[in-house]
């Protein structure tokens, strides 16, 4: 908030989570759209919830949960899911990155820790939620390999789709997905919440060079509906 805060020129807001996120940065979000689709956006997505599943039954409680098989996720892998109740309607949507052999993350729109507790009640699982402690960016468009790739020493051409990995980007310890909300080339960068200001800093240094914006909920909101991409109390409520 540090920074979009001084780079909302028209003070649009809008509650994500209990965080004041930006519609967009300038008085007219054209500009936020099309640097997604010429150049680079950057999108704070700190406000999802994060939630992080270990042990011994935590692909079980995944696979209770969500319509993917997630036996099939390897390490170092992504995958969307939506999940659901005992009737099949869905309960929300989001990501599924394994991070280890019985360690997941999983991001959604909505607090479920309750509801995953209930989920996994019995099973030999620890559910920790992470949402204040980690901070998020994605960097969608054309250019966002390539200023990326400036600061990070990670081969980012040998980063397949929907593959994670630890690296450093300016000096800070980062997970570097290939995914995002935008169906363009993209990347989204999960890091200590304390990390997070030098990391944004140092992707601004590159504004110029690479085209890069910051972007707010207007922008996403076009790129996403191009890209077929489903929004929970948009195209489909939660039961």
């Amino acid at each position: 908030h540090e920074r979009t805060s001084q780079l909302c020129e028209g003070e649009s807001w809008q509650d994500w989570s209990g965080y004041l996120s930006a519609n967009s940065y300038e008085l007219d979000h054209s500009h936020e759209y099309y640097a997604v689709r010429t150049g680079c956006g950057m999108f704070d997505v700190s406000p999802l919830y994060k939630y992080h599943v270990r042990g011994r039954d935590a692909m079980a409680l995944l696979n209770r949960m969500s319509t993917r098989n997630v036996a099939k996720c390897r390490v170092g892998q992504i995958v969307y899911t939506a999940w659901c109740d005992d009737d099949g309607h869905i309960v929300d949507d989001g990501t599924i990155a394994r991070l280890g052999d019985d360690f997941f993350r999983l991001t959604t729109a909505m607090s479920l820790l309750y509801w995953l507790e209930d989920v996994g009640f019995g099973m030999d699982v620890q559910i920790e939620e992470v949402s204040e402690e980690q901070g998020a960016l994605a960097i969608q468009g054309p250019t966002s390999r390539q200023v990326l790739q400036q600061l990070t020493s990670a081969n980012l051409d040998d980063l397949k789709y929907f593959r994670v990995i630890e690296e450093k980007v300016a000096g800070v310890p980062v997970r570097i997905g290939r995914n995002g909300y935008t169906g363009d080339l993209g990347y989204e960068l999960f890091m200590d919440a304390n990390d997070a200001l030098p990391v944004w800093d140092a992707l601004m240094e590159k504004s110029d060079e690479y085209k890069l914006r910051p972007a707010g909920h207007i922008a996403l909101d076009m790129v996403r509906i191009e890209a077929g991409l489903v929004l929970i109390d948009a195209e489909f409520m939660s039961a």
